[in-house]
Order: structure tokens, then C-alpha cells, then sequence
């Protein structure tokens, strides 16, 4: 059984998260692995705890907006 993680950025929505969900799971689906047997589990994190080039993401990427 696959257990997916997906680390996003805190604060995305609800719709995203389910396309998220479901479009993993269709890759999986499509390699022949049945979708019950499939688990997706995403993670939100502050921008401020999520470091790019050696600094919080609040500062290396402070316009960066999140999916909608």
C-alpha cells in the first residue's frame, strides 16, 4: 500500500487539497495499484519554518502565493 506525503505551505485550501488527493491517487490507479489501497497525507507548514537557500521561505520567496 502507497502512503504519499505532500508538504505545502500552510494555508492552502480545502479544494486544493482534494485535487491533490485525487490526482495521486490516479497515478497510482493508472499503474494498476486500486485506489482503496492508496493513501495521500498532506502536510502544512509555515512558510516561516520551511527554509530556502539557507532562510525562512518568508523571506526568499515573500510574494510566492499558494495554488487556488
Amino acid at each position: 500500500m502507497p502512503i504519499v506525503h505532500v508538504n505545502m505551505w500552510k494555508g492552502i485550501s480545502e479544494d486544493i487539497v482534494e485535487k491533490i488527493i485525487a490526482g495521486i491517487t490516479q497515478v497510482f490507479v493508472d499503474m494498476g495499484i486500486p485506489a482503496h489501497a492508496v493513501e495521500v497525507i498532506v502536510h502544512e507548514i509555515p512558510k516561516s519554518h520551511w527554509g530556502i537557500e539557507g532562510k525562512p521561505a518568508t523571506k526568499t520567496r515573500p510574494d510566492a502565493e499558494l495554488p487556488k
